[in-house]
């Protein structure tokens, strides 16, 4: 439930996927002229689909339908505490939602762990994606991680997490280069308010895989390999001063698509939405009329 004092942020319905026994949230703004036609929105680590609020509402006023979910155990989808929260099964909740929505025409627009989930469902099915736009974030191996981030990757991290909401508290700080309104903070934490409700927020740090023992290291390799295979039009767009995701990342993205637009942000950190909304939607406004 989003209490009125947010309901000017998030103005948004409520939609549910039935997974098996849990349910899926998401939002579905605005209507396409062209059927099967989207823009598919899709969040990370601590966030949820309160992070895409303006560009959904921007774009969704543009005769562009919009989907926004949020991952199982984030948002205002079902936190459940036993189910096996990884990135194979993040990608599956996408397949199930895209099949039900019936969407075959999408542009697919990441940021944080969203990036290897998209990315994940786009070089599964290719021949659903017409365009993909990159925010601060990966679908490739790498060993460069964080030490604050590093060390949360065990079980003692992740009691640290739930407990003391050691993952999206810092984040609301951490990851902006302009202070957030005291309500977009609280809209950031609002799904995170204990200990069952921010287990998603900690199973994506330790499903973070750093060798080839981890369980997820194989379906990232897999992405990573089928990754050039994608011949759509892509638009990168980075906040430089990103902690986590640092340059480097926007440099290896260009490995893999080395024709693709790039936009780089000298005064913006992770939740680059936060610190260059108006910037960014122009910058997507022109790559979608113009590619």
């Amino acid at each position: 439930m989003i209490p009125q004092e947010l309901k000017t942020e998030y103005p948004f319905a409520s939609n549910y996927l039935l997974l098996n026994k849990d349910r899926l949230h998401y939002i579905d703004q605005g209507e396409s002229l062209i059927p099967g036609e989207a823009m598919l929105m899709l969040h990370g680590n601590p966030t949820w689909s309160f992070f895409y609020r303006k560009l959904a509402t921007y774009f969704s006023s543009k005769s562009k339908r919009v989907i926004v979910p949020d991952h199982l155990g984030c948002g205002l989808s079902d936190k459940p505490q036993d189910y096996d929260y990884t990135l194979n099964n993040h990608i599956l909740n996408i397949e199930s939602l895209v099949k039900d929505l019936g969407l075959t025409k999408i542009t697919l627009v990441l940021h944080d762990w969203g990036g290897a989930i998209g990315m994940g469902f786009a070089t599964r099915h290719p021949e659903l994606i017409s365009k993909i736009i990159v925010m601060n974030t990966a679908a490739f191996k790498s060993l460069e991680i964080p030490f604050r981030i590093n060390i949360l990757r065990n079980p003692v991290g992740e009691w640290f997490i739930r407990t003391f909401n050691g993952f999206a508290g810092p984040a609301t700080t951490m990851a902006v280069t302009k202070k957030l309104p005291s309500v977009v903070k609280k809209g950031y934490l609002l799904p995170y308010d204990s200990f069952q409700s921010r287990i998603a927020t900690a199973k994506f740090v330790r499903d973070i895989p750093m060798n080839d023992a981890h369980p997820t290291y194989k379906t990232l390799s897999d992405i990573e390999e089928k990754l050039k295979t994608l011949k759509v039009p892509v638009l990168i767009l980075w906040g430089e001063k990103d902690f986590c995701f640092t340059m480097n990342f926007q440099k290896k993205w260009l490995d893999f698509f080395p024709h693709a637009k790039v936009k780089t942000y000298k005064d913006a950190g992770h939740y680059l939405l936060e610190d260059k909304n108006s910037e960014v939607i122009n910058e997507i406004e022109n790559f979608i009329a113009n590619s």
